[in-house]
């Protein structure tokens, strides 16, 4: 073992010793799982830009918040997200203004409103810092509380469970949702459920990315998952085994190098893409 290897080692063991970075973690790995459950029926479903746009909405919904002095914000952005989910998932289908249009208008217009108030109605001398930290996740999943990792981990397994409980008919309608309505299943309430599974996740890996870096955590582990296998079930196994590792890494790697946690997972999850898009071509081959 080299002196190079004998150092990481030791790094890592000491920031072991802390607490925060055990919190990061475990809740950086139920993020990481959560997030590409349902980033490969947001893919097949052309709906890939739906994270971006929800999380942009949290981040309006948490400057409101902040205007409003609430000591608990997830009371009022996971609602208000969740509303948002519901409005462009299942409301847009008979909306005049549909698809990426409706996600684009939205997206911007809750950016711009929450920096605006951030902004009007300060509530901290330092606004950049605390915009940087919402947009890009640069240090809050390091800074969780006892009780919001708690918080995380309830909903987070919440949202496993009713993937697990309710796969078949996501499945079906994923694929399908005319079919899926003619043989008897409800497409409306199942893609209800969707987008407020959707709206839980986003709101959750906030802390982990940032607003500006969702998107990657939900198509990234799912697009190159469908560089190797063919089938929904492999490709949602080999997705959410691809998103903790990259997770995880990216974690590590951040410790090590002292990067930005957010921006450092998603040039895993970058990198990770690269290694299957080349692995595809050669079983293709």
């Amino acid at each position: 073992m080299t002196a190079v290897d004998q150092s990481v080692i030791a790094t890592l063991l000491n920031a072991w010793q802390y607490p925060f970075v055990r919190y990061a973690l475990a809740v950086g790995i139920l993020i990481a799982l959560c997030s590409s459950l349902l980033g490969v029926t947001l893919v097949l479903k052309r709906f890939s830009f739906i994270g971006d746009g929800l999380s942009h909405v949290a981040f309006g919904a948490i400057a409101i918040a902040s205007v409003l002095n609430l000591s608990n914000d997830m009371l009022f952005v996971l609602p208000a997200t969740v509303c948002c989910a519901i409005l462009l998932l299942v409301g847009g289908e008979r909306a005049k203004i549909k698809g990426d249009a409706a996600i684009a208008m939205i997206s911007v217009g809750s950016l711009a409103i929450g920096y605006l108030l951030m902004n009007m109605f300060s509530t901290s001398a330092n606004i950049s810092g605390d915009v940087c930290s919402t947009l890009f996740g640069s240090t809050a999943i390091l800074t969780l509380s006892k009780s919001e990792v708690w918080l995380c981990t309830v909903l987070s397994m919440l949202v496993v469970v009713i993937f697990v409980l309710f796969y078949h008919k996501i499945f079906a309608v994923t694929f399908d949702e005319n079919f899926a309505r003619a043989v008897g299943t409800r497409a409306g309430a199942y893609n209800l459920l969707i987008a407020v599974v959707i709206a839980v996740i986003i709101v959750l890996a906030m802390n982990l990315v940032g607003s500006l870096l969702i998107s990657a955590l939900v198509i990234f582990p799912a697009i190159s998952a469908m560089r190797v296998f063919k089938t929904f079930r492999a490709v949602t196994i080999c997705s959410a085994a691809f998103s903790v590792v990259c997770a995880v890494s990216g974690i590590l790697i951040a410790i090590l190098a002292d990067t930005p946690v957010g921006s450092t997972i998603v040039a895993v999850d970058m990198a990770g893409f690269a290694l299957f898009a080349l692995l595809g071509r050669l079983l293709a081959r």
